[in-house]
């Protein structure tokens, strides 16, 4: 589907106005994913054997329709476990928790006793669950950037920035060894098939926070991560927060919608090249998306879709890197 040139070695990165240079070996792409999943599982399984003895804990489950006590694992149940017990419908629905009052993922696993409200993207009392719509659809997009071309292309995924409802697009930010590259129709149609396959598959946003060097490892072969993970980590306690769709990872602090079945329809819309210090072959993808469930006719949704083309301005303040008050580690202003 694509063209491109058939280097494996990186020399276009220019950190901080220096050309930096950097070969990523002979590994494929696929070599790279299954090294980054064997990596996360491993320190998932072992996160999981320093739980220890199992400790119990009470979550009171509360919403307009009933309320109810569970006894739930400590370290191990999540809210997505809780609705289990709730019924069915609940479960299907679930998009966020609300566990004492803070936005938390539903596959988060539950540290205390607390109280807890499940979300659905139709749930009207907080605009996090629409940041975690939208934060998720850039999670999926950076997935779709990463898996659409082939190996001779080289593909680096750059950042993804807070959530702006109002700007009308999601974003991702991507290096791809092309100089000039400028998308056919036929091409962003391809990418949006990708996207919307993602979507049905119904995949768990697994969340897992994991040390610096783990972090480190995992991105190694990514020089821009690979330079964003110590100013992340710094702000969070020496740690970075991972999320996993099927077999792609990547960092953010979240949080995520349940799992990638609550988007409903969904387009890559525009794909621009940037003006940046770290790379002058930088392309920021931009799509649109609304809710599964939610009705909108086919003039209306092309009006989105219209508005998601236009550059998407948002600009990503890598000192903002892990800012507790942005809900993600990339933090965002409104260019004028």
């Amino acid at each position: 589907m694509f063209q491109g040139c058939k280097t494996l070695c990186l020399a276009t990165l220019r950190p901080q106005s220096q050309v930096y240079s950097r070969c990523i070996g002979s590994m494929s792409k696929s070599e790279v994913i299954k090294r980054r999943n064997e990596i996360f599982d491993e320190e998932k399984k072992r996160q999981r054997a320093n739980v220890g003895r199992i400790e119990k804990i009470e979550v009171k489950y509360l919403s307009p329709q009933t309320e109810a006590t569970l006894v739930m694992n400590k370290n191990l149940s999540t809210p997505h476990d809780c609705t289990k017990h709730i019924s069915e419908g609940v479960s299907s629905v679930a998009a966020l928790a609300m566990v004492d009052g803070k936005p938390w993922d539903v596959n988060r696993p539950l540290v205390n006793d607390c109280e807890l409200k499940i979300l659905s993207m139709n749930t009207p009392e907080t605009p996090a669950v629409n940041n975690a719509f939208w934060r998720t659809c850039s999670l999926i997009l950076g997935c779709v950037a990463e898996s659409a071309f082939k190996d001779n292309i080289q593909v680096h995924l750059h950042s993804f920035v807070y959530p702006v409802i109002r700007s009308g697009s999601f974003t991702y930010d991507v290096h791809i060894d092309l100089p000039n590259w400028k998308p056919t129709r036929s091409e962003l149609q391809a990418i949006s098939a990708l996207f919307v396959k993602v979507v049905q598959k119904q995949l768990l946003c697994e969340r897992l926070q994991v040390p610096l060097s783990v972090a480190l490892d995992i991105f190694k072969e990514n020089p821009f991560k690979s330079k964003q993970i110590p100013d992340i980590a710094s702000k969070n306690g020496s740690s970075v927060v991972l999320y996993r769709i099927g077999d792609h990872i990547d960092i953010s602090k979240g949080p995520m919608v349940g799992n990638t079945g609550i988007i409903g329809r969904c387009t890559v819309t525009a794909i621009h090249k940037l003006e940046s210090e770290d790379s002058d072959r930088l392309y920021r993808f931009q799509g649109v998306a609304i809710p599964r469930g939610i009705l909108m006719n086919h003039f209306a949704y092309g009006l989105l879709e219209e508005r998601a083309k236009k550059l998407n301005r948002i600009m990503w303040l890598p000192q903002s890197l892990g800012d507790e008050d942005s809900g993600d580690e990339l933090k965002a202003h409104v260019s004028q």
